[in-house]
């Protein structure tokens, strides 16, 4: 049992019988009243973000994340599916839709490993390393100009995804990319 101030980002709770997991928490206090824990819980399965205010009172559940490391396969584009398979078992593949994989799938690439996030059996997300190393397969010419901001070019990784990177970067560069924001990081 968790107490009405253990709520911050990240935890995750049940709520009127629900999962949800808290992505922002203010603990406020007004003069002669109780504190109060306000929060905003994404739902873990749907993703809809609510408001919730835990009072001193309440006395909460914490939802139990099943996390399990699998490996990437394939993407399959007409379908939207997203096929993966156990870590120490190939025979045992799985897929998950695009909006479970999100934005974050434009940088998977064949056998990249990721930790998946299941609720009562049911896979919610697919988390990929924070950092990666991306080969560049187009980078157009560097261009003589104004590069007193640092300069940027749109460059095409092996994956399709398209990032802005600085003006070295040439095709058939290895660069790091972070998952969470999809910027450059360095040359790897």
């Amino acid at each position: 049992m968790l107490q009405y101030n253990e709520v911050r980002p990240g935890v995750a709770v049940i709520v009127e019988g629900e999962p949800y997991v808290c992505t922002w928490n203010n603990v406020m206090q007004k003069q002669q009243r109780r504190p109060v824990n306000q929060t905003k819980l994404r739902h873990i399965i749907r993703g809809n973000v609510i408001e919730y205010s835990f009072q001193q009172s309440d006395k909460l559940e914490e939802a139990e994340i099943e996390t399990k490391p699998a490996v990437f396969v394939f993407h399959d584009e007409r379908k939207g599916e997203w096929v993966f398979h156990d870590l120490k078992d190939k025979s045992k593949r799985f897929s998950l839709t695009d909006d479970v994989v999100g934005e974050a799938g434009r940088f998977l690439k064949p056998n990249t490993q990721v930790e998946t996030k299941s609720f009562e059996g049911d896979m919610f997300a697919a988390m990929l390393p924070i950092k990666v190393d991306l080969k560049v397969t187009e980078a157009p010419p560097s261009i003589r100009g104004n590069t007193a901001q640092g300069g940027s070019k749109v460059v095409t990784l092996e994956t399709g995804a398209e990032i802005n990177a600085p003006l070295f970067i040439e095709a058939g560069d290895v660069i790091r990319i972070n998952t969470t924001t999809g910027e450059y990081v360095e040359r790897a």
